[in-house]
């Protein structure tokens, strides 16, 4: 039964992460409109079906045609992010674990004092510091992605590294860069590809808030946050430019999510015959 609701869950969640890479990926070459950064002020607030699947604006852009181009720029923020945390972490993470003593425990705690601060708080604060744009963006949100990285990978190295597979190989002389790379990396994939799903949704909530506070991509490049934000005006006029990004931001966390829980329960040992 677990292996059928793990299945269920990546089935649910790669479908959703499939739909919104696939926008994003089509976007730069096709929209519904035409040219979605054209300001039509003839047609702007208009409803969905009337304006186009999910209306327009403000400034009379199509609605559905900004989600798509935002989808690239949010999925793009959150990718590089969590890849340069997750290079840069486990690096960390790895050495601490295969140097140990004092060296992994200054190592550990220098990634202590990281986890010390609220993530979305670090990350507000590092990208006003550098101003808004898409790596002072991306450095925020891989400044928070980073320790969880190192912790995760340390810990799973530890428990590698005390197998008698690994004592084997030490015992026939192989080096710490070769046992690394031929025991611990393989055996820990698993839970690496779990966590990296499960920060994508976090670090696509990061860049929407970001953006929603004015610290991401500056106009007139689409943000699912800053279109959140510029919907709060329009609210009781024309409430669906604040349902569309919102529904896709809980899309696309849901989905990562998803993609997380059902790794995890595929690599649980508890559900293999």
């Amino acid at each position: 039964m677990r292996r059928g609701r793990a299945n269920a869950r990546l089935l649910v969640g790669g479908l959703i992460v499939a739909a919104l890479t696939g926008a994003a990926l089509v976007a730069p070459w096709w929209t519904p409109s035409a040219n979605p950064l054209r300001l039509r002020l003839a047609e702007r607030l208009e409803a969905p079906l009337s304006g186009g699947l999910l209306g327009t604006d403000q400034l009379g852009r199509d609605v559905l045609s900004l989600l798509m181009l935002g989808a690239g720029n949010s999925l793009g923020t959150a990718l590089v992010a969590v890849a340069i945390g997750t290079v840069l972490g486990g690096s960390v993470g790895l050495l601490a674990a295969e140097v140990g003593g004092r060296i992994g425990e200054a190592l550990m705690r220098a990634v202590d004092i990281l986890f010390a601060f609220p993530p979305l708080l670090s990350a507000m604060m590092l990208a006003a510091a550098l101003g808004s744009g898409f790596w002072s963006a991306t450095s925020a949100i891989a400044l928070f992605t980073l320790p969880v990285f190192a912790r995760v990978t340390r810990a799973a190295t530890v428990s590698v590294l005390a197998r008698d597979f690994v004592t084997a190989a030490r015992a026939l002389g192989r080096s710490g860069p070769a046992i690394a790379r031929q025991h611990v990396l393989p055996n820990i994939a698993g839970t690496i590809a779990i966590q990296v799903s499960l920060q994508l949704g976090l670090a696509i909530l990061t860049e929407a808030g970001l953006g929603y506070l004015g610290l991401g991509r500056p106009p007139p490049a689409p943000s699912w946050g800053r279109m959140l934000a510029d919907a709060q005006t329009y609210m009781g006029a024309a409430p669906w430019l604040a349902l569309a990004p919102g529904c896709a931001i809980a899309l696309a966390v849901l989905g990562f999510n998803l993609v997380g829980d059902g790794l995890r329960d595929r690599f649980d040992p508890k559900t293999r015959r």
